[in-house]
């Protein structure tokens, strides 16, 4: 294991796809993230959210596995599950090539920002499992990941249904699909794979402020799916936040391209299937990949990065749920929390 530091800010540390896991018996706050050069899941933990401590590596991929040992873990996150602490995290394998879109059999092709064609690779999620949140993980299937092999998949995450069916929602990458895809695979009950079929929950192009030019070697494509979490409100409606890329405007002084934003969906029955009614974008700025916790005292914060593509940073803003309107903040982040619709208590999941 590394050894962990003195207290640092959240300003003084990089991190990429950052989850905070409160675990309340130990009070602690645990961040999770990716240690490029360790190539390992590491976290880092606090009591108060302002002074962290780490990184403490947390799991490190075996020998003998699918992925690729060169390739970092992207989007560590954990639960807590069935008694047992699941971590969710993305493994690669870059020398694996998988199938191309094919729509009317034409092969469809992806272009990087660079200008190069990006080719679809082994990636996908899969589960480890440890008795505390400081680990060590195991990887409960060294073989294979919990979507189907042939998907390119990331960012997955865990949402339990109402009628207690844990799902894995995930990003299926543009890069396979050009038009990204967030999707769901139903979970057997101790996590340790997929118990079903997928489903489709949406498709990147249904955001209402996406450009829907075709992408091209001078831009980011605009359909990029990423970084999909789930919160059900208090009144009952189902919140999904999401990231993907927005074009900017002619006049901004850095010129053309695209930035990483933070959006959101909620679902219109209630229901993980939908239909998922697009928000607007929720945090711009080149920041995104959000997530949100309840802190012990109440307050109820979203957590992202900034600078992707640079050298990310994450990034809280806290809001008490009650008294409605105090808020709390540990960096001011600008952004509209979106409001809960009116509607009819939700149906319970099929």
């Amino acid at each position: 294991m590394t050894t962990p530091s003195p207290g640092r800010t959240l300003a003084e540390f990089w991190t990429h796809d950052p989850f905070v896991l409160p675990h309340a018996a130990s009070g602690t706050y645990h961040l999770y993230t990716t240690d490029p050069v360790l190539g390992a899941v590491v976290t880092y933990t606090s009591t108060d959210l302002l002074l962290w401590h780490g990184p403490t590596e947390v799991f490190r991929l075996p020998e003998g596995a699918w992925a690729s040992p060169d390739e970092a873990p992207w989007a560590p996150e954990v639960h807590e599950h069935a008694g047992r602490f699941h971590l969710f995290t993305t493994l690669h394998d870059s020398s694996t090539r998988l199938p191309d879109a094919v729509v009317g059999g034409t092969r469809l092709r992806a272009w990087g920002p660079d200008g190069r064609e990006m080719v679809p690779t082994a990636r996908g999620t899969v589960v480890a499992v440890a008795d505390d949140p400081a680990g060590p993980f195991r990887l409960v299937d060294a073989a294979a990941s919990v979507a189907p092999a042939a998907f390119m998949t990331l960012d997955g995450t865990l949402f339990v249904d109402d009628d207690g069916r844990p799902w894995m929602v995930y990003a299926h990458e543009w890069v396979q699909t050009v038009d990204g895809t967030i999707e769901a695979v139903p979970l057997r009950p101790d996590l340790s794979g997929a118990d079903g079929d997928p489903v489709l929950l949406l498709r990147g192009s249904s955001a209402s402020w996406l450009d829907e030019a075709v992408p091209g070697p001078a831009a980011l494509p605009p359909y990029v799916t990423d970084g999909p979490q789930l919160r059900r409100l208090p009144g009952g409606a189902l919140l999904m936040l999401w990231s993907s890329y927005q074009r900017r405007p002619a006049d901004d002084p850095r010129g053309a391209g695209d930035d990483y934003v933070q959006t959101w969906a909620v679902s219109d029955s209630g229901a993980l299937r939908g239909p998922w009614r697009q928000g607007d974008v929720l945090v711009g700025g080149n920041a995104g990949h959000g997530m949100t916790f309840d802190a012990f005292d109440g307050t109820s914060f979203l957590v992202l990065h900034r600078g992707m593509g640079t050298s990310p940073q994450p990034r809280m803003t806290g809001r008490q749920r009650r008294p409605a309107g105090s808020r709390r903040s540990l960096r001011s982040q600008p952004g509209r929390v979106p409001r809960e619709p009116r509607r009819s208590p939700p149906p319970r999941e099929r």
